[in-house]
């Protein structure tokens, strides 16, 4: 049977730290713990656990520790993992059935869902695919100092183990950003997919202009990765929002169509901003075609909720502002198939049962609940 380590990289984690280790132990081979500086526990917690703890100074270089815990692996394959990442007994269950198979088809890479985002009642609603499992070698080798990334090589296979990135604690939220301008400072070249995150990171702080010239240069360029580049645009298209230029946020939205065929995530959008202005019929159009569109598999960022329950709690608003009430309630319960325990979805339920009870039907249709 193919063996597989476990490389991490830590630092002040023991909050998390057992059990993330929990989760694979007796399912890997080897655990491998790389410290960059812990001043808790953490280094003790991984050892109890059975890992072997290694230290590393960190250098502002996310790729530079992960490749130094890859070569500390002797088994066939290495998996990654951060600390703050969860296996349930379902899906540890499916890593060891993965581990059976490695040696029948022989993958370099694994690609598995990361689910990194979530609901009230902890469904996931942002999802996308990582490079999870890597054949041992010299092509296994990060690359980029921050949001950094294995550039899978050979045999690329899809699995269906899902890793729960659950966050305990804040983490620092300028550290990713001041590691771009950092590299600016030095003169670095950026590659497309440094400058597409340099983007992200200037996006989530809220500097808009300057977020909307990084998304707009990335967009320019011919090696931009196809599914960075939609969520460039949807991200473009929200700077422009947040600058109050929404001509410009259509007009960017629909040039995406022009990559590749719409996204649900792209429809939501732009059922959005008609929804804001009013504009009924069109983003009720924009909803039923998010309705109809299925997830591509991309290995892309995935918003689960586009996919079903968001479109159909939007065209039940849209659709009694129309005053089609019959088809707003249907509407209304196929949200419900997705979220049965949705406040929104009850407080509608009473809004209809209570339109139907009134001889007058002046029950104000404002009281419907939206997601937006």
């Amino acid at each position: 049977m193919a063996s597989i380590s476990l490389c991490m990289i830590v630092k002040n984690e023991e909050e998390t730290m057992a059990r993330c280790l929990r989760g694979v132990k007796g399912i890997v081979d080897e655990m491998i713990v790389v410290d960059t500086g812990s001043t808790d526990k953490t280094r003790q917690i991984a050892a109890v656990e059975g890992a072997k703890v290694f230290d590393f100074p960190w250098q502002e270089d996310f790729s530079a520790a992960r490749n130094y815990s890859f070569s500390l692996a002797v088994s066939d394959y290495c998996m990654w993992l951060d600390a703050d990442d969860v296996l349930d007994e379902e899906n540890q269950r499916r890593l060891a059935e993965w581990k059976n198979r490695l040696d029948q088809e022989q993958p370099d890479v694994v690609m598995t869902p990361y689910d990194v985002a979530f609901d009230e009642e902890g469904r996931a609603i942002f999802t996308y695919f990582r490079e999870r499992i890597l054949r041992r070698g010299p092509l296994s080798r990060w690359q980029g100092r921050v949001h950094e990334v294995i550039t899978p090589w050979g045999k690329v296979v899809y699995g269906d183990v899902h890793i729960r990135h659950k966050k305990e604690k804040p983490h620092d939220g300028d550290r990713n950003l001041r590691i771009y301008e950092t590299m600016l400072a030095e003169g670095c070249d950026f590659s497309a997919r440094e400058l597409y995150y340099y983007g992200r990171e200037l996006y989530y702080h809220d500097r808009n202009e300057e977020a909307a010239a990084a998304f707009r240069e990335f967009l320019q360029r011919p090696d931009g990765w196809l599914e960075n580049q939609l969520e460039a645009s949807r991200q473009l298209a929200e700077c422009y929002g947040r600058l109050g230029e929404e001509e410009q946020q259509l007009r960017v939205l629909y040039d995406s169509f022009l990559l590749d065929l719409p996204r649900a995530e792209t429809c939501c959008m732009l059922g959005g901003i008609y929804f804001r202005q009013k504009e009924w019929r069109k983003a009720a159009f924009w909803y039923e075609t998010a309705l109809r569109r299925e997830r591509e598999q991309t290995g892309g960022f995935v918003q689960e909720d586009c996919y079903g329950y968001l479109p159909c709690i939007q065209l039940c608003v849209c659709y009694d502002r129309l005053g089609e009430y019959e088809r707003a309630e249907t509407c209304n319960e196929m949200a419900a198939l997705w979220k049965p325990n949705d406040p929104a979805v009850a407080y509608n339920r009473n809004y209809f049962r209570q339109k139907k009870e009134s001889e007058t039907g002046n029950v104000t249709s404002e009281s419907l609940r939206t997601s937006l």
